[in-house]
């Protein structure tokens, strides 16, 4: 039978929006921005490293990930946050960040306990904290809280019952990044209550300026427990490689060995040559700066385009824009039956609470195609939901 846990779950967000749209004609050429799957180019390299090690698909993966990509992740580490971690027990390769976000709630998340996550959310923090016999408890994350969750505005019951912490820094769909300061709090409030955090940060090489600042990196600058803190990290938004299902989680050496525990039993390992090119794509920087700079020019675009819009905000970091209207719902369903424009709604991203929906009045916007889909896409928006400028 199938677990009372799971029964009463909503409908995922991509299947709703199918729902919604399909039954009616588009009113244009279709354009999608509802997903933040990435339309640049990925290095041509790629392939050939991929060829070069073909004959390793006749063998089987570890599990954990080669020496070698672990070195080339934990040298990454090094230089992107000058923090130290070691490649034998403090990395372990992840067949996407989905898939590590979700099995560290199995590893280490007991039964009863609460996890915490912001509200809007990605949606497999929900069902790891919910397959995990657990209670996910939902934090807005809203203009009033700086689009990013006030963990510390909880009880001290709930915060006492907590076992982790999921956060998205860039946040997933505001586009907002998490301060030093933030992220100390939050840290500290872990050390207070004794909850992990779960730092979901596979947007952090997709920004404006200033590099967002990492979870990891403050935490060892505050001296915390090296258990404290796991981050999570993919190549999909970073090399625009979606398809190479290839991430890492970093951490505390109880925890790795926890989740390499579970993923012996559970876990799909990366085929090897694929292993072989993440390698090779965690080493190269040079790609990295070129798409930061197709989304920059995409950011400032935006900023052009809704700037006079009411409520509008400009992201620091990220792949989407996060828009202010009435009623989601209703704004998404017009925008496909007089333009084709399919985006998504935001309520869709967020769990009703007693407090009501923090995504009912947004839609979310992805930017991942070229910069002249992208400007048609966002002028077709604007003119239909704000009224030509």
């Amino acid at each position: 039978m199938f677990p009372e846990r799971f029964s009463n779950l909503p409908a995922y967000a991509f299947p709703r929006l199918r729902a919604l749209l399909d039954v009616h004609e588009p009113g244009g050429t279709v354009r999608h921005m509802s997903i933040g799957e990435p339309k640049h180019a990925f290095p041509a390299w790629v392939t050939e490293v991929i060829a070069e090690h073909a004959a390793e698909f006749g063998r089987y993966p570890p599990n954990e990930g080669t020496p070698e990509l672990r070195t080339a992740i934990s040298d990454w580490v090094q230089r992107r946050y000058d923090v130290e971690v070691d490649p034998d027990t403090q990395v372990l390769a992840l067949n996407g960040t989905r898939e590590g976000l979700y099995n560290a709630g199995m590893a280490l998340c007991p039964a009863g306990a609460t996890v915490l996550m912001p509200n809007p959310f990605y949606q497999v923090y929900m069902i790891s904290a919910i397959s995990a016999a657990a209670e996910p408890v939902f934090v807005p994350a809203t203009k009033a809280t700086g689009h990013l969750p006030d963990f510390g505005a909880l009880d001290t019951e709930t915060l006492d019952r907590a076992a982790l912490c999921y956060i998205c820094s860039p946040a997933n769909p505001q586009g907002v990044m998490a301060s030093e300061a933030y992220w100390q709090d939050l840290i500290s409030l872990g050390e207070k209550h004794d909850f992990q955090i779960l730092a979901d940060e596979c947007y952090c090489e997709i920004y404006r300026d200033t590099p967002p600042v990492g979870a990891l990196q403050v935490a060892r600058a505050m001296g915390a427990s090296a258990e404290r803190v796991l981050t999570f990290h993919s190549l999909s938004k970073r090399s625009n490689l979606p398809g190479l299902r290839s991430g890492f989680v970093a951490g505390g050496p109880e925890s790795i060995a926890r989740m390499k525990q579970l993923r012996a039993y559970s876990g799909a390992p990366v085929p090897l040559p694929l292993q072989r090119a993440s390698e090779r794509l965690w080493m190269d920087e040079a790609h990295v700066d070129e798409n930061r700079a197709l989304y920059g020019a995409k950011y400032d675009l935006a900023d052009r385009i809704f700037g006079n819009v009411p409520g509008y905000m400009s992201p620091q970091a990220g792949m989407f824009l996060w828009l202010p209207v009435e009623d989601g719902e209703a704004a998404t369903l017009k925008l496909w039956q007089q333009t084709g424009v399919r985006v998504l709604p935001g309520a869709y991203l967020s769990r009703d609470t007693a407090a009501g929906n923090p995504g009912h009045g947004y839609i979310r916007v992805a930017l991942v195609a070229p910069y002249e889909d992208t400007k048609t896409g966002l002028t077709l928006i604007r003119d239909c939901l704000f009224g030509q400028e």
